[in-house]
């Protein structure tokens, strides 16, 4: 697993998510129509739908719109379909990126994520090109300054797989398999250890290193893409330098 802290990239990402609060809720909408038609509406039987309406109310999404979604996704109101559509490819620099988006329009998407790549000097894969290096796994962060020992003991108890501390920042992460993601995320919070942030994520096991113009057009690409209305996340392997 990469050892560099990701919290600048957390920080980085949930400041875009509060600048764009709209287009936010519109990305959360879709993951919650799709999870209750793939698992049904309700949250104590489909974890899919859970995360999603977790992830909502993190961002004080209003509970009628929540409601409306889920009532969209089982017919019980009319709505569009949306399917689940990935990209993978290279960023410059070699910078592995997945794209995982919701769609009602497969050929706008397909058109949209290419422009986004060709335009900061990535590059569209094949389906698994990139893939192999990252895997899914649940990540509760805790901020800079953290007490490292009390959150180590406390992931072991809750029955995390690994913990992992980083002397540059200060910060600490918390690893779980994505199964047992929220009950370790409510083991850790049980014992008065919330975690600042708390995901479900793709993490690639090794970080490309990337600074100066090649690191400032990644950061453009990746930008670009999680503006698109229909990615929901933009996975990667960069280390960004901070100036990117």
């Amino acid at each position: 697993m990469a050892g560099h802290s990701k919290w600048a990239n957390i920080q980085h990402r949930k400041g875009k998510q509060d600048a764009i609060r709209g287009r936010q809720f519109t990305k959360l909408v879709r993951e919650i129509q799709v999870a209750a038609r793939m698992g049904g509406g309700d949250p104590a039987s489909n974890p899919r739908l859970r995360l999603a309406m977790d992830k909502a109310q993190a961002v004080s999404m209003p509970k009628e719109n929540i409601e409306r979604a889920i009532k969209k996704a089982t017919g019980e109101l009319e709505g569009a379909s949306y399917e689940e559509v990935r990209f993978e490819g290279y960023a410059p620099g070699g910078v592995a990126v997945i794209v995982e988006c919701l769609t009602d329009n497969r050929n706008r998407t397909v058109a949209d994520v290419r422009h986004a790549f060709s335009k900061h000097g990535g590059n569209l894969g094949t389906d698994g090109s990139v893939a192999f290096m990252f895997r899914k796994l649940g990540v509760l962060s805790y901020a800079p300054g953290s007490d490292e020992d009390a959150i180590t003991a406390a992931a072991i108890e809750a029955g995390a797989d690994d913990v992992i501390g980083f002397p540059e920042d200060g910060s600490v992460e918390v690893l779980t398999s994505p199964e047992n993601f929220e009950a370790v995320r409510d083991a850790m919070a049980a014992a008065g250890l919330a975690a600042d942030h708390a995901e479900v994520t793709m993490r690639a096991g090794t970080d490309v290193a990337v600074a100066g113009d090649t690191a400032a057009a990644v950061r453009k690409m990746l930008d670009m893409l999680e503006d698109l209305d229909d990615v929901q996340e933009v996975y990667h392997n960069a280390e960004l330098d901070d100036a990117a």
